[in-house]
């Protein structure tokens, strides 16, 4: 398969290829547009460049398109054909840990320490991967979003020590989970359990798969049922 860049957003306007051999990413500019989501490749990739200003992050979110790149690489946008989400109403809490919930073991507070939680994300080793995608300008960026009031962090700690937590972005009645930690176990289960009780979301989104979140209810929607609950009221 040949991957084309697109220079303009315009340029689709006169041009015309099979998307059975070619697929075309977007090169965005300072405009603050992004394409047909639509348009992304099979991987979710969109476009690539732009800036991590809070306007460009929140009309990306609100047309269902995220950030996801590297210090070595350029600004990479995603849009996934399919989105993996945990709706409340599945959630699925293993005995064990409901014994966990009911110890009291951790407390569970909210938007206390954002960057904290954000800094711990991205410094937490994991083993699925060999560094971080939360780059320090990821994390200025969504720093910002927070004292703006669109990002919100979920912290549990352990007596007065911060164990785990959760960040992401509110659109609507959508919560679009970015990173969670854990530094002892079941810490970051208590964060999203504790959102998810709060009653304050329809839908929490995953954006991608993992089995850790599977095993709690999470599931593969299509991109146009995604779009369907950002725009509900």
């Amino acid at each position: 398969m040949t991957t084309k860049l697109i220079n303009s957003l315009n340029y689709m306007d006169t041009f015309s290829i099979s998307a059975k051999f070619v697929t075309m990413i977007f090169r965005l500019n300072d405009q603050l547009i992004f394409p047909d989501p639509k348009l992304a490749g099979p991987d979710g990739l969109l476009a690539i460049g732009g800036d991590l200003s809070a306007g460009r992050l929140m009309l990306a979110y609100h047309e269902g398109i995220f950030p996801w790149y590297n210090d070595d690489t350029p600004i990479l946008w995603y849009s996934p054909h399919e989105r993996f989400v945990l709706f409340p109403d599945e959630l699925k809490i293993s005995s064990s840990m409901k014994r966990v919930l009911n110890s009291h073991r951790f407390r569970v507070t909210f938007d206390t320490c954002f960057a904290d939680v954000i800094g711990a994300c991205s410094a937490v080793p994991r083993k699925e991967q060999d560094g971080t995608w939360i780059t320090a300008d990821m994390k200025a960026a969504f720093i910002n979003l927070h004292q703006l009031g669109h990002a919100h962090s979920i912290e549990v700690w352990q007596a007065d020590e911060l164990v785990g937590g959760m960040y992401g972005i509110v659109v609507g009645n959508v919560f679009c989970g970015e990173s969670m930690f854990s530094k002892v176990s079941n810490a970051s289960k208590t964060a999203l359990i504790s959102l998810l009780k709060t009653g304050k979301y329809k839908l929490l989104d995953c954006q991608v798969h993992t089995d850790h979140l599977e095993s709690m209810g999470a599931r593969m929607i299509s991109r146009r049922e995604y779009m369907a609950m950002l725009s509900a009221d």
